[in-house]
């Protein structure tokens, strides 16, 4: 699997300050729906209730906001590069910056696994964050997002 599958440019964005992770999830449902056709309240809906289960802020400025929804073939991703960091209930408590969502058919099973597996690696290479940081146009964004990755598996 690769983040090129699951993340078209149409679905990465960078974006001016938000006021509060409930606005962050709307703006990702209004891409969500642009980019794959998703009901934008059942979206959002999904993703609140995922967060109610505990904060998808993994840490180092990193969210990775994930849900199982209806209308979508295969798992399929938002990127979001934010202005302004704003405080996401990170288990680091650092605010966030950079939010990879992700979602799922309701029966994916473990593809949802995987995808959020290579998210999380991808997101915690400390060079791929600080080229994210250090762009907006969201063209690049999405090369440094989709670059190839050496396989660092043993």
């Amino acid at each position: 699997m690769e983040i090129a599958r699951l993340l078209p440019p149409t679905a990465v964005r960078a974006l001016g300050p938000l006021s509060s992770k409930k606005r962050l999830f709307h703006e990702i449902a209004e891409i969500a729906a642009q980019a794959y056709g998703l009901d934008a309240a059942a979206t959002i809906d999904a993703l609140q209730e995922r967060e109610s289960l505990g904060p998808t802020g993994v840490g180092h400025g990193v969210a990775l906001p994930h849900a199982r929804v209806d209308g979508i073939p295969d798992v399929a991703g938002v990127f979001l590069r934010l202005d302004r960091p704003m405080d996401f209930d990170s288990v680091d408590r650092q605010p966030v910056d950079l939010v990879f969502a992700l979602f799922a058919p309701r029966d994916s099973g473990v593809d949802h696994l995987k995808a959020l597996a290579l998210v999380s690696r991808t997101m915690r290479e400390g060079a791929t964050c600080a080229k994210l940081r250090a762009n907006s146009d969201p063209a690049k964004l999405h090369a440094i997002l989709t670059a190839p990755r050496v396989n660092r598996a043993a």
